[in-house]
């Protein structure tokens, strides 16, 4: 049974073609159905140029049956990119959390707003710029309370190649640091019954 119960909560992770956005949906989606207990829907979408094109993942959580599969009004949105940060802003709820990647995104709409340098932080720190979405995934460990870390590091290790789960883990682990000191009382934020 789930730890929180949730009417509808819609999440959309948007960047760019290679930034690992559909998997980090994926992963997101399976840890919250299968290690959380919750209903799921997750989609995708992505340009004709797999590459550089725009990227989206969308899932919507629910503690029951989801009637419709997507999202109506975010309630999070992580923008890994200026342009999807711009086309996706208007989609958020008034009282909806904005999570960008600040090596990427220089001007948001709102002064309200989640940041830290997901980009610059895989390649710094683990010198794998293709490791960031993972950082991300940590980075919403921290932000979502349905997310536990031990469920997301299970998942991650049954979901990708033996020979990079290692690093994924790692950068896992430096995400969900980072936004924890960085945004200690994230998690209160959320209202769920």
């Amino acid at each position: 049974m789930p730890a929180w119960q949730v009417n509808r909560l819609e999440i959309r992770i948007s960047g760019l073609g290679g930034q690992g956005v559909i998997t980090l949906g994926r992963i997101l989606g399976q840890t919250l159905a299968l290690e959380h207990g919750y209903h799921v829907a997750q989609t995708q979408s992505y340009g004709p140029e797999a590459r550089g094109g725009a990227s989206r993942a969308d899932v919507v959580v629910s503690s029951s049956p989801i009637s419709y599969p997507k999202p109506m009004s975010l309630d999070l949105l992580v923008a890994l990119s200026q342009e999807a940060c711009n086309q996706y802003y208007r989609d958020l709820k008034a009282e909806g959390q904005l999570l960008v990647d600040t090596t990427l995104v220089s001007q948001t709409p709102s002064n309200r707003f989640w940041g830290l340098p997901f980009t610059a932080l895989a390649t710094d720190k683990l010198g794998a710029a293709q490791a960031m979405n993972m950082v991300v995934l940590g980075a919403l460990t921290h932000f979502v309370p349905l997310l536990t870390p031990k469920a997301v590091k299970t998942t991650v290790a049954q979901v990708l190649p033996a020979k990079i789960v290692e690093l994924n883990l790692k950068a896992v682990e430096l995400g969900y640091s980072r936004a924890k000191k960085a945004y200690a009382e994230a998690r209160s934020q959320w209202t769920f019954s």
